[in-house]
């Protein structure tokens, strides 16, 4: 016997779930008119009337366009054009990527991308946002052409695409508003996380060359190879030894930002291996920096992570321990090593493979410049740390608005 379906008082059962009884389920193509730019490839210009492509809307960046004259730009906007409050979605390439026109625009635009207006005075920003929706993404690629290269839907398919949307007009508007706002509070976050890695930046920059000094401080600072402030130990190959549930956190390629953050994975080692692998077990304040990259420009390679608990983590292959002596902090020689300037010294040592390498000796003897007062070093680690800590506070405000607004969807 199965189980009847309790649906609530004031709602509805449709094919893909429970919805209020005054929200309906609609084809796009009912509420919108949908358009593609041209087909054919403009004469581009210096300047002129811009010019909107796919990267446009998926980097959300309409400042920085191509340029096409006027007399073309009148030709191809003969039949409808591009206003305030349009949706602009990306059909090839990336897919189903839209952004909402807010503003007054004088442009025309590629084939790539499909223009949808909006019907009978409904609300673009609510159908702008449903576009974020799983609902939605789910459909554009069930819709999509699957054997193309690259991945394109035609415009007959996005009008089938099914939203959900309240009858009336004004609850369509409250939803959008309230959406909106949070997206406001998500960009000015964005803005402002932007701002204060920039200020960082900058202080890493002075701070890390002696050229701006704190106060207190006026010793002398000095150079010394990073074989003669750490002991170093290369890793060891530990696939044979993973498993995804617990254990030894494995430090491996995976691990390493840009920014040298570590970045979650789930390679474990069992604790039964401790005794035999023992050697590469990380102790408290090791840095472990990765030797090989897996780009061609060397984003990550030479990056270093520092180590904040003992006993927790094991460093694999490709990747180095440097245990540092006494002359010289921790956290110091993990902002020095990750600064732009120690960072590019290794990417120029590089060497050109199936991924980009560093050889163990060259980092030995990469030169390191610090002061040689340990406390200025602890000093300028501190600003820099509490730097970091701001940053991350504000990232975890970020990610929390974009959970909620998640929720709220």
């Amino acid at each position: 016997m199965t189980q009847t379906e309790t649906i609530p008082a004031g709602y509805k059962k449709i094919k893909i779930g429970i919805i209020p009884e005054d929200w309906d389920i609609k084809n796009l193509g009912e509420l919108a008119d949908i358009k593609d730019g041209t087909h054919q490839t403009p004469k581009y210009f210096n300047s002129g009337i811009p010019f909107y492509s796919v990267e446009n809307v998926t980097n959300n960046d309409f400042s920085n366009t191509k340029f096409i004259s006027k007399s073309e730009h009148n030709l191809l906007t003969k039949r409808f054009k591009i206003e305030k409050f349009d949706i602009l979605m990306t059909r090839i390439g990336s897919i189903g990527d839209c952004k909402l026109i807010t503003w007054n625009p004088n442009a025309s635009f590629y084939v790539s991308l499909a223009l949808l207006k909006p019907k009978n005075k409904l609300s673009a920003p609510y159908i702008c946002h449903f576009t974020k929706t799983d609902i939605f993404r789910n459909e554009i690629d069930n819709k999509s052409l699957q054997w193309a290269i690259p991945k394109k839907i035609n415009l007959g398919e996005i009008s089938k695409v099914k939203i959900l949307i309240p009858k009336k007009v004004l609850e369509q508007t409250v939803i959008a508003r309230v959406l909106s706002d949070t997206d406001a509070l998500i960009e000015s976050l964005e803005k402002l996380i932007a701002k204060k890695k920039a200020i960082k930046q900058g202080a890493m920059q002075q701070l890390l060359t002696g050229k701006k000094r704190l106060p207190g401080f006026s010793g002398e600072w000095e150079f010394s190879t990073l074989g003669e402030l750490c002991n170093y130990q290369n890793g060891t190959a530990l696939e044979k030894y993973f498993n995804n549930k617990d254990g030894l956190k494995v430090i491996s390629i995976g691990n390493y930002s840009e920014a040298g953050k570590f970045v979650e994975t789930n390679a474990y080692i069992d604790r039964k291996y401790s005794k035999e692998l023992r050697k590469f077990i990380l102790n408290k304040n090791d840095l472990t920096m990765i030797l090989n990259d897996k780009t061609s420009v060397g984003t990550i390679i030479g990056r270093v992570l520092i180590i904040e608990k003992d006993g927790k983590y094991i460093f694999n292959q490709r990747t180095m321990r440097l245990s540092v002596k006494e002359k010289i902090n921790p956290l110091f020689l993990y902002f020095q090593i990750n600064s732009n300037k120690t960072h590019k010294n290794i990417v120029d040592l590089s060497k050109p493979g199936t991924q980009i390498y560093v050889n163990t000796d060259d980092i030995v003897n990469l030169k390191i410049e610090y002061p040689r007062d340990k406390s200025e070093q602890a000093a300028i680690a501190k600003v820099l740390s509490d730097m970091d800590a701001e940053i991350k506070k504000l990232q975890q405000k970020r990610d929390k608005y974009i959970s909620i607004k998640q929720g709220m969807m």
